[in-house]
């Protein structure tokens, strides 16, 4: 999963990044919310 934000012209090209196919949005958005999903059971073991 991609943690974004994206490196255009580096890392990908802006046409693929735009492409309607890219998932990369969505794995970012994805990635947010598993993080902090993690951190908070982090944050209640500890607490």
């Amino acid at each position: 999963m991609h943690p974004g934000p994206i490196n255009r012209g580096v890392e990908l090209s802006s046409d693929v990044a735009d492409s309607s196919n890219s998932i990369i949005l969505d794995q970012v958005e994805n990635g947010v919310a598993i993080r902090m999903a993690v951190l908070y059971l982090l944050a209640g073991a500890i607490a």
